[in-house]
């Protein structure tokens, strides 16, 4: 079957096309046939497709809106100008698999969007404010542009975290809180995280029940994940995706009476402040320069700024706590999983990360994680390391895609309840 994947986001839809079905997934034989991106929805619109194994397309156009990105996005792919093998028409793409950010505490597993699923996403929307309506405008176009005919799956950030008990989810304030608003931390990049324990699983052939991991999924949002027995028993993102860890432009942990603070210093209202810590913080606002970590390192490299190192080492040491917590958390674990664009790609911040943690039995082989470069699988442990260090390259549309396919197929599709909370 042929999966179209979407990710749309807040003027954005990227896309992949796999084709997958029960025989690939048990011969891990999905194949991703195209992929692309169209950026600045809502003006001259910058699209990027490719075809595997065929040269890229990059043009502009005025796309209004969603529908219309969506409409140009299938017109290439079912194109003779694509190339794309087994697809000639709108009838060769089989089910739509949805990237959904948050399901709250109703959706724990994927789930096929009817009219009933799709208000469940609608009232999720106080909890994903700059997420969800993005995804619910996807899912609204591709309804449009394909009608009813074609099943679509939502695939939730969320649901992976399910599984974290109430140690790890509720947050010290009034319980009747978290039983009224359901305030608590619900965690993301879920799917990402999801795809590197059981990518671990295969490299490693072991049960998934013999999955204990760490995970760092590093890009410009980042989190950590601690996977036990093969499921999340804690991450770093709460609520919202601004918890946790130093990020791109995200500040992460902050006392919250920073904010009442600023906000009577600089005279910023409540949005200002929120603003300031998901778009004007993390490595931009430490380094005044960026929030992209390769041209920190470059910055670092040729002209020794204080500001960009001070960055870099602030969000490692970020990363290092969140390891040495879930270590003590897990009781140990057997790899460290370094992932997404930072995680994969850059061999410095892998080296800066590890750094000063041979006490907690992690030894990084400078020689193996240079030699790991983007796109690449290895293990880059050194010698004695008690815990095995992998970079993994992520594949969130993989996992989308074969949720979709089971879930349409009533196939069993993981699902995932809480943990029992032990008792005192």
């Amino acid at each position: 079957m042929n999966i179209l994947v979407l990710n749309s986001g807040s003027s954005s839809i990227k896309f992949q096309v796999v084709q997958t079905d029960k025989d690939l997934i048990e011969r891990d034989g999905d194949r991703c046939l195209a992929k692309g991106i169209v950026e600045r929805i809502g003006s001259l619109a910058l699209v990027h497709f490719q075809a595997t194994g065929r040269p890229a397309l990059k043009e502009d156009a005025p796309l209004r809106d969603y529908r219309a990105a969506l409409d140009r996005i299938v017109r290439w792919v079912i194109s003779p100008e694509s190339g794309i093998e087994g697809i000639k028409s709108m009838a060769d793409i089989h089910i739509i698999g949805h990237r959904v950010v948050h399901g709250g505490e109703k959706f724990r597993s994927s789930t096929v969007i009817d009219d009933a699923v799709l208000a469940g996403i609608e009232d999720c929307i106080e909890l994903a404010p700059l997420h969800n309506p993005a995804n619910i405008r996807g899912i609204r176009a591709a309804a449009e542009v394909f009608g009813r005919g074609v099943p679509q799956v939502a695939v939730f950030d969320t649901s992976f975290h399910a599984t974290m008990p109430e140690t790890a989810y509720l947050y010290g304030i009034p319980y009747h809180l978290y039983r009224r608003y359901k305030i608590r931390r619900y965690g993301f990049h879920g799917t990402s995280h999801r795809y590197l324990a059981y990518r671990y699983r295969v490299l490693n052939d072991i049960p998934k029940e013999a999955v204990n991991i760490i995970t760092l999924h590093l890009g410009n949002g980042c989190s950590a994940c601690a996977i036990k027995g093969g499921d999340s028993v804690n991450t770093s993102m709460g609520f919202t995706p601004l918890e946790g860890m130093v990020m791109g432009t995200r500040a992460g942990d902050v006392d919250v009476s920073v904010i009442e603070y600023l906000s009577h210093k600089e005279g910023l209202s409540l949005p200002d402040m929120i603003t300031l810590l998901n778009k004007q913080s993390g490595l931009l606002g430490l380094s005044g320069l960026t929030s992209d970590m390769r041209e920190l390192l470059e910055e670092e490299k040729e002209n020794g700024d204080r500001r960009a190192t001070l960055a870099i080492e602030v969000f490692c040491a970020s990363a290092r706590r969140r390891i040495g917590s879930y270590l003590a958390e897990m009781g140990g674990a057997d790899a460290l999983v370094f992932s997404g664009g930072i995680g994969e790609n850059s061999a410095a911040i892998r080296r800066r990360i590890c750094a000063g943690l041979d006490a907690l039995g992690i030894v990084l082989d400078e020689k193996r994680n240079a030699a790991v470069k983007g796109g690449q699988t290895g293990e880059v442990s050194g010698k004695g390391s008690r815990v095995k260090i992998f970079v993994i390259p992520t594949n969130e549309e993989l996992l989308i895609a074969r949720d979709a396919f089971r879930t349409v197929s009533g196939l069993p599709q993981p699902t995932y309840s809480p943990r029992k909370t032990r008792k005192a």
